[in-house]
């Protein structure tokens, strides 16, 4: 990639993506049964990563790649390593698979946490208006809501183990529907526990 003319500057008045292609050549040209490459694409112009991406393609070796750029990540690897910001990591196929299986671990996350508030949220400010004395349908509702929380937070769970099974996250297709189910029932979870809130307000209050 360089002109027959830039063969005798000195490295050091070259640009960074110039010096970049001269230490990536070099590295490329040392035999090595591993490669690690820590963003290898910054600075690069297109013909060059194009020439980088069919080099490592070409490379017989062993190769690990950390860098942002997806599209290279998914043309090169055969396996993706991906972490979920929570202390877990888990192998997919590709960026498209960790992609849905971190929305399920968030989602996860934020139903843990929900369950650990949950005297909070009982608590919470009723709907504006709502001084109304409980009906014997709404008084049904709030002696049974913990009691459905539980069934619907045990649910979630569930699907949320089911999001770690082998065979599901091999299924790109189950795995996409999968994750729409985590989302849907983390919301309905989280409608519960507001109805819960009023509900429980509703109650205690003393009608003037």
């Amino acid at each position: 990639m360089f002109s027959g003319e830039a063969l005798n500057q000195k490295v050091g008045r070259l640009s960074g993506g110039e010096r970049a292609r001269v230490l990536i050549a070099q590295l490329m040209l040392q035999p090595a049964d591993v490669l690690l490459l820590d963003e290898p694409t910054n600075d690069l112009d297109i013909p060059t990563l194009e020439i980088l991406e069919e080099s490592l393609l070409e490379y017989r070796g062993a190769l690990v790649l950390v860098t942002h750029d997806r599209y290279m990540l998914d043309r090169v690897s055969t396996v993706v390593l991906g972490l979920d910001g929570l202390g877990n990591a888990e192998r997919f196929a590709d960026y498209a698979q960790w992609e849905i299986w971190q929305r399920g671990q968030l989602v996860g996350a934020k139903s843990e946490e929900r369950a650990g508030e949950k005297s909070k949220v009982a608590g919470a400010t009723a709907a504006v208006g709502a001084k109304k004395k409980l009906n014997y349908k709404e008084t049904r509702e709030l002696d049974t809501m913990e009691e459905r929380i539980a069934e619907a937070e045990k649910e979630l769970q569930g699907k949320h183990e089911l999001l770690l099974d082998s065979s599901v996250m091999s299924d790109s297709v189950r795995l996409r529907e999968l994750s729409l189910e985590l989302e849907a029932a983390q919301e309905r979870i989280d409608e519960m526990y507001t109805r819960w809130g009023e509900l429980e307000k509703r109650s205690k209050e003393v009608t003037k």
